[in-house]
């Protein structure tokens, strides 16, 4: 049996979700305009604990999306896991953010590769791909995306999708790139990865470790 809390902050959706053996048993999460993460974090998870009727104690470990993603976001996730994983002396469980959203995906539909992207402003997405078995077929990487970005994989069927995937839409113009709308990152999506992540015992260096950001934060004009 395990009790795992699931911590989402990569994007503007803030959200928290409780599993009991890979089962989703209580979630919340707002997806907002703004990035809410610092006001509601915490407060999303008494919710949900509350409303599962569990206690923090009865928590076997913590599970947080790694990224990559929002500066802030990832630093809010990642501070607020460590720190309940500290107190409470339970392991901390960390998925890959863009894995975890072509996994979703790919149990909905049937396409040859999967590249979930999250937006990084401007022209720029963090992006992967996955097959339908949800292998890493690319690596993640900050693209500047123009219309030969993808060319090598649109010899077959690509689904784009995420918060960063309709702003490519009209620049990847090949018949083979098919896009997915309303898909973002959600802690409720997190139970297979990380159920698998426990049962393997593949936890984090707490005091070590750090998401993944992939480029170095750059703070802007005030």
């Amino acid at each position: 049996m395990s009790l795992i809390l699931a911590v989402e902050t990569t994007t503007k959706n803030c959200s928290v979700a409780l599993f009991e053996n890979e089962i989703l048993i209580c979630f919340k999460e707002q997806n907002s305009s703004k990035y809410i993460h610092s006001e509601c974090l915490t407060i999303f998870i008494q919710d949900v604990m509350c409303k599962a009727k569990k206690n923090m104690t009865d928590l076997d470990s913590i599970a947080v999306s790694k990224g990559p993603g929002s500066f802030t976001g990832l630093r809010i996730g990642t501070s607020t896991a460590k720190g309940l994983c500290y107190s409470l002396d339970i392991p901390l469980i960390a998925v890959s953010t863009l894995q975890n959203m072509a996994l979703t995906v790919s149990k909905i539909k049937k396409y040859k590769y999967f590249c979930p992207m999250i937006d990084a402003r401007r022209m720029e997405v963090y992006s992967s791909l996955y097959d339908q078995f949800n292998n890493e077929v690319r690596e993640i990487r900050a693209d500047v995306v123009d219309e030969n970005t993808y060319a090598e994989f649109l010899t077959e069927k690509v689904l784009f999708f995420g918060d960063g995937a309709m702003k490519c839409k009209d620049i990847i113009n090949n018949k083979n790139a098919y896009f997915y709308d309303g898909v973002f990152p959600s802690a409720k999506e997190m139970g297979e990865l990380i159920n698998f992540k426990y049962a393997n015992k593949h936890f984090e260096d707490i005091a070590y470790y750090e998401p993944y950001y992939l480029k170095d934060f750059v703070s802007g004009k005030k």
